[in-house]
Parts: structure tokens; C-alpha cells; sequence
């Protein structure tokens, strides 16, 4: 029989699985109330991890730190084209990093890697090297980048939690079919 081995515990900054779940749905709800509590609590992780926080949580948490402030009212146009021009550079360059290796590979070939639309590298391009764009295509782009990382990322993240809770249901399907391939292999025997 297989044995399987026990995964190796990590020492994370948030306290279970409901408090992760908690600031996920937070994060995405649309309210800003909400999400700003789900800001905080971020924060809070990121207190405690330091260094070690996962850049799409990280990510995420500015981006949507930008949309909160925008739906506030309290900032002028050309300071949230700036907010959310430093959360999309940020986004783009941490995301890629990952990728480069000794050579230099050009951004738009990274992006490609990581399945990012072509047209939020050139925003970030314009962001840093360019004329400044306009608020709603800033807008638009945290929009496109806030979807990515909830498929790429945080839909991702929920779905290794619940193959994890249904461990015991694969267990008893993996056995059942190693039984069936048993009775195959004798059969083709006989």
C-alpha cells in the first residue's frame, strides 16, 4: 500500500481558514466598509509576516486600498491616477520578477507567461516612463488585475483548501480504484 506523506506545517499570519475566507470575500465584496475592514486585517497579517506576505495578497490589498479611496470622494484625480499607478507598477513588476532569470526577458513575453493582458504591461509603461493616463483607464486596469489575481490566485487558494477537506473521499476513491485496476489486471492474466 501507498503511504502518504503528512504535509509540512506553515506558520502563517492569519488564524484559520475562516479568518482567510473572511478577508477574501471582504476584499471582493463591493464595500468599501467591508473592505476596509479586510484592509486592516491585511495589515495585520502583514505585521506579523513581514517580508514573507504572498505578493498577491499583498497586491490585492492595494489595489483594492486604491478603489476604497477612490469611492471616498476624498482625492483629487491626478492623486488617484497616482495611487492606482503605483499599485498597478507594483503589481506588474512583482508579478514578473518571479520569471526573469539571468538574461533580461521583456515584460510583454512575461506577462504573456502569466497569462496578464498585454495592455496593463503598456499601462504600466506609460505609468513609469510615459505621459500619465487617464483615471478611467487606471480604473479599468486595477478592474482587469483585481479579477486575475482572484482567478489566479485567491480561487486558487480556495480550491486547494477544499481538495485538503475532502482528503479522506479521494483516499477511499483511490483505493477503490486501485481495486478495480487489481481485479483488470487479473482478469487479463486469466
Amino acid at each position: 500500500a501507498r503511504r502518504r506523506l503528512k504535509p509540512l506545517r506553515t506558520v502563517v499570519a492569519w488564524r484559520g481558514r475562516a479568518e482567510w475566507d473572511q478577508v477574501m470575500v471582504g476584499l471582493y465584496c463591493g464595500d468599501s466598509r467591508l473592505q476596509q475592514d479586510a484592509l486592516d486585517r491585511v495589515s495585520a497579517w502583514k505585521s506579523r509576516y513581514g517580508p514573507k506576505m504572498p505578493l498577491a495578497v499583498d497586491c490585492t490589498a492595494e489595489l483594492i486600498r486604491c478603489k476604497v479611496l477612490d469611492s471616498s470622494g476624498r482625492l483629487k484625480s491626478h492623486e488617484l491616477i497616482l495611487s492606482y499607478g503605483l499599485a498597478l507598477v507594483r503589481f506588474v513588476n512583482l508579478i514578473t520578477e518571479r520569471k526573469q532569470k539571468m538574461v533580461s526577458i521583456p515584460l510583454r513575453q512575461l506577462a504573456r507567461e502569466v497569462d496578464i493582458p498585454i495592455w496593463v504591461v503598456d499601462l504600466r509603461h506609460e505609468l513609469t516612463h510615459g505621459k500619465l493616463p487617464r483615471l478611467a483607464l487606471c480604473r479599468k486596469g486595477c478592474d482587469v488585475v483585481l479579477d486575475w489575481l482572484r482567478k489566479m490566485y485567491w480561487s486558487r487558494q480556495l480550491g486547494n483548501n477544499l481538495c485538503e477537506e475532502s482528503e479522506d473521499e479521494d483516499e477511499e476513491e483511490e483505493q477503490e480504484e486501485v481495486e478495480a485496476n487489481a481485479e483488470l489486471d487479473s482478469d487479463a492474466w486469466e
